[in-house]
């Protein structure tokens, strides 16, 4: 439902002086106070106030950090560049650097971890469907957009990981046919990852992603208030409305809402903390181990492996074999995947938004869609490999089992669009929506 700008007249001159000439809280009333959403939110709908309490905190200790962060790659002590010795210097002689550095490191998993909740509710309620689908797109580019602005922060802190991540990741260019090894090359600016790479991704963290991710945030909760949000019923709360125009089944954002994110807020700053304070590396899952470590193009790390919330995405392409000496194919699969979550819009042409009244084969494919993402991790970021001694024996083929167990499971993800593609055309049967949204949980 869109909202209508009702122009305010303060009592206080200089402010009335303002608004007449720019209605800044004419502007901020019609979307919170004056903009009604569905009373029927549920633990669900807390993640997207979440998303941005975390991009607020990216940008302001991120503004700290480069005050203090020295982009060059070139050495200033022997086997050390000036990159990695400047986190170090925040995390150890600036006062209460330390906090700050952590608190954006957790904050970029964190934020992976709310936004990933926030797209499986779009996905449960059919928040994809019309007329959000502008909406959902614009979801999914800030989803591009984070995606690259965290693996750009990545490479900042020039650790052992950092550099061979970054080679890694850069390289996979280098499999488009004919201008791959120069469209390295050009993104490197240099042969291998070096001052020149480090600048240029500096200068994308700090400046650019950060605008381009703002815009489209923008863009994203100006075409949600246009169209109005959607609600775990499914239901068009803008068709059953008072004689004011205000709907039935809506209340006003402000104060209902704002106050009920406060106490979601205020849960998870304490999750946060707790983390920050007593596992800020989360036994190498948000910062590893191998980055603590001075780059180094002559000593690879173990295993080369993205940070957790990439790994999903990693394991697609590393399950996808090379054909004809090409491992094209890889890059391809893992950019489908992205790419077929832009397209579900077009993809689910089910009649019904919301899980609750969809078929058993929808919820049983979600749920395996899910379980899909969560193992995909688990292969991308080796933790299957390590298992498989343990459950199969030491002299068990790891790499043979490995391989099956995801390849297993970026069938069953590709399998959910196939699958969703054929099944909600004709083939679901779904249950009656009801008229007016519901309030059980």
């Amino acid at each position: 439902m869109g909202t209508t700008m009702v122009r305010l007249h303060p009592k206080n001159r200089v402010l009335a002086w303002v608004e007449d000439r720019l209605p800044i809280l004419s502007f901020l009333s019609s979307h919170t106070s004056g903009y009604y959403a569905p009373k029927n939110f549920n633990l669900w709908y807390y993640f997207g106030s979440l998303a941005m309490l975390v991009l607020v905190n990216q940008i302001l200790t991120g503004i700290f950090l480069t005050m203090f962060y020295k982009p060059s790659a070139l050495e200033v002590a022997p086997g050390i560049s000036a990159a990695f010795a400047s986190v170090e210097y925040i995390m150890r002689d600036v006062e209460w650097g330390w906090l700050i550095r952590y608190m954006h490191s957790t904050g970029a998993s964190l934020f992976f971890v709310v936004v990933y909740l926030h797209m499986f509710r779009g996905l449960m309620y059919g928040s994809f469907k019309k007329p959000r689908e502008l909406v959902w797109i614009l979801g999914m580019l800030i989803f591009l957009a984070l995606m690259a602005e965290a693996f750009m922060g990545y490479v900042l802190p020039w650790g052992n990981m950092s550099f061979w991540g970054a080679k890694v990741i850069i390289s996979l260019f280098g499999t488009v046919p004919w201008i791959g090894e120069s469209l390295v090359e050009w993104i490197m600016g240099d042969y291998l990852p070096a001052d020149a790479t480090l600048n240029r991704f500096f200068a994308l963290h700090v400046i650019a992603l950060p605008l381009v991710l703002l815009l489209l945030v923008v863009l994203h909760l100006g075409a949600l208030h246009e169209v109005g949000s959607n609600n775990p019923d499914g239901v068009e709360i803008k068709q059953k409305k008072k004689e004011d125009g205000t709907p039935l089944d809506g209340i006003a954002f402000h104060p209902y809402y704002t106050v009920k994110d406060i106490f979601g807020v205020g849960v998870f700053l304490f999750i946060a903390a707790f983390i920050i304070f007593y596992a800020p590396t989360f036994g190498g899952w948000f910062l590893e181990h191998d980055n603590f470590i001075p780059a180094n193009n002559l000593a690879t790390p173990t295993h080369i492996k993205p940070v957790w919330y990439f790994t999903p995405f990693y394991a697609i392409l590393r399950m996808i074999p090379s054909f004809f000496g090409s491992a094209i194919w890889g890059v391809i699969a893992m950019f489908g995947s992205i790419v077929l979550l832009f397209l579900m819009p077009w993809i689910d042409a089910g009649p019904v938004k919301s899980i609750r009244y969809r078929g058993l084969g929808y919820k049983v494919a979600l749920g395996l869609f899910a379980v899909s993402f969560v193992m995909l991790g688990a292969v991308g970021a080796g933790v299957s490999a390590e298992m498989i001694p343990k459950w199969f024996g030491a002299e068990a083929d790891a790499t043979f089992i490995e391989n099956l167990f995801g390849r297993f499971w970026t069938a069953v993800y590709f399998g959910f669009f196939v699958f969703l593609w054929f099944y909600s055309r004709g083939r679901e049967r779904t249950k009656p929506v009801p008229e007016r949204v519901t309030m059980h949980d």
